[in-house]
């Protein structure tokens, strides 16, 4: 927890700041200048935003609310990896760049840069303190990347189709769950009205 505890005073002492908008001394700039040079992206500049903020909140949430029909029983069925595997793709997406944008990342910058690539998303965030290291999700990420494949239905695909890496509905869920559970931890984002006690009902 120490990672949580560092990063949550680096952004309490922001939030007193009497300015509009901070811009942030990265304690990460070599890393995420490697990363930069690695994807051949634009350098982002992190600059924490009260619209950022806002942005933020409504991505996690987003990323709840499409949590809560990924953990139906609908997905469960082995047969509907695909399925799984798209909603899962958007789910990650949502909840990796509201991290990054409570980070202070543009949401300019994530549409660009960013985009579908859960694996780069996952990438940047470990980059800046998201510190969720997890082999699994890691892999998940790149079976996930980009997600938009898992939109097409298999016939429309001739010799490339994407393999789904072993992953079913089963495997998906929990890691999902954990990533998203990171990041609200991280943000300190409210759960939408309902997510708590669907997720207290889950575990009980």
């Amino acid at each position: 927890m120490l990672v949580s505890k560092s990063r949550r005073a680096l952004l309490r002492g922001l939030a007193i700041a009497p300015v509009a908008a901070s811009a942030i001394a990265s304690p990460w700039e070599g890393v995420l200048a490697a990363l930069h040079q690695r994807y051949n992206d634009e350098p982002a500049t992190l600059e924490r935003t009260k619209d950022g903020r806002s942005i933020s909140r409504f991505r996690y949430q987003n990323a709840e609310r499409w949590m809560t029909t990924l953990e139906a029983d609908f997905f469960i069925d082995p047969r509907r990896t695909k399925e799984a595997l798209h909603q899962a793709g958007f789910v990650t997406q949502q909840a990796l760049c509201a991290y990054l944008l409570d980070m202070g990342f543009a949401d300019a910058w994530n549409a660009s840069h960013i985009k579908q690539d859960i694996a780069k998303a996952l990438a940047y965030a470990n980059a800046c303190g998201f510190g969720h290291n997890c082999p699994d999700m890691e892999r998940l990420a790149a079976v996930l990347s980009p997600y938009w494949k898992w939109g097409y239905h298999y016939h429309e695909w001739e010799e490339d189709r994407p393999r789904t890496g072993g992953f079913i509905p089963a495997t998906i869920t929990p890691l999902l769950r954990a990533l998203v559970d990171r990041v609200h931890d991280l943000t300190g984002h409210p759960r939408p009205r309902g997510c708590q006690r669907r997720l207290q009902e889950a575990r009980s």
